[in-house]
């Protein structure tokens, strides 16, 4: 039987390997490229993941919310312009969705006003910011929808094959 560890400040690297039931060893066994000494050493912080482990972590584990974290947290281009992504249910991404494109709706006119001189007036820089920031919130449910449907077809739960036949139509 596999020991589990007691230790509380498990990074999402380790929680992703126990999630799975794995030892180190199995992990380097599963993971083919990445050594257990390797894993132990992301996972005790003591070097950070190369992408490409992480694409091969976030696939044998079936987490693909390790890539998103490894881009948004660690890497350094990816914490200026990636943004965090946190899994959520189904129902709470879709409401999200739909309140963000009800309001964007209501603001289409003001963003047309702003923009149609192709310069950003001191007076409508406060708009455009607002519809910035809406924006940017549609973009990050999108991207949560994403990796919600990454993780279900990661998992099983939506069948691969039948879903690479429908998105190559």
């Amino acid at each position: 039987m596999a020991r589990t560890s007691g230790r509380e400040d498990k990074n999402v690297y380790w929680q992703a390997r126990d999630k799975m039931g794995w030892t180190r060893e199995e992990a380097g066994d599963h993971l083919e490229t990445i050594p257990p000494e390797r894993v132990a050493r992301i996972e005790y912080e003591q070097f950070l993941p190369h992408p490409d482990e992480v694409l091969v972590m976030a696939e044998k584990y079936k987490e693909p919310m390790l890539c998103n974290y490894y881009c948004s947290q660690q890497c350094p281009i990816g914490q200026q312009y990636v943004p965090e992504i946190k899994i959520k249910d189904l129902s709470q991404i879709v409401l999200e969705m739909l309140a963000s494109l009800n309001s964007m709706q209501r603001q289409t006119e003001r963003l047309i006003d702003i923009s149609a001189d192709g310069v950003i007036d001191n007076d409508e820089l406060k708009d455009f910011i607002r519809i910035q920031k809406e924006l940017e919130k549609i973009s990050i449910t999108v991207e949560t929808l994403q990796l919600w449907a990454e993780q279900m077809l990661a998992t099983g739960k939506i069948d691969m094959e039948q879903y690479k036949a429908l998105t190559q139509q």
